[in-house]
């Protein structure tokens, strides 16, 4: 099977929706379809950069810290799979509910409890690992807004709007986590 099929050479694209579809390739659907493909793609780099960097290759870190990182990693994952749901949801079938998004508000609060409080606005950066997260945050925001669009002319279930929300806001706090793991302190905006 040959993977180009010279179908879209003039801009337009096959949308598989409850029927096929053809559009421009810069309708709001096929550009939400990409946002949510770059958020996924951005994520499984994210889990790279984890699995092959600090704290993994650092001896200062405990087996404690690195068999919790192991656990995010895994938690990583999984939101790639429920973006994978959301943006089938946008063609067919939406399976994700609202314990995803609690899933993740779980996943939060429990990062929050072992990080110093914020008393200020922070810079993203930091450790690489801690950038790459920042790079994921902000591509959920955009996969977000771009979502919010397509829900004006398009059936977007709520729900996949609050977790793109919430996935941010994870990733806010996954990317402060990665700095402390590796000692690092968050840049303060000053």
């Amino acid at each position: 099977m040959k993977i180009y099929t010279k179908q879209g050479d003039k801009g337009t694209t096959a949308v598989y929706t409850k029927e096929v579809i053809r559009v421009s390739k810069d309708d709001i659907l096929v550009e939400t379809y990409g946002t949510l493909d770059e958020l996924n793609s951005q994520i499984g780099l994210l889990v790279s950069c984890i699995n092959t960097m600090s704290p993994f290759n650092d001896s200062t870190n405990n087996m404690t810290e690195v068999t919790e990182i192991s656990k995010w990693v895994t938690n990583l994952q999984t939101c790639q799979h429920d973006l994978f749901t959301i943006g089938f949801a946008l063609s067919d079938t939406d399976k994700l509910t609202n314990e995803s998004v609690g899933k993740l508000e779980t996943w939060i609060d429990t990062i929050q409890s072992t990080l110093p409080p914020q008393t200020h606005f922070i810079l993203p950066g930091g450790s690489f690992i801690s950038s790459q997260t920042h790079v994921v945050r902000t591509i959920a925001r955009r996969a977000e807004r771009t979502l919010v669009s397509l829900s004006k002319i398009h059936d977007v279930n709520a729900t996949s709007i609050a977790y793109l929300n919430r996935l941010s806001d994870f990733m806010f706090v996954f990317a402060r986590l990665m700095n402390k793991v590796n000692s690092i302190e968050d840049i303060k905006v000053i």
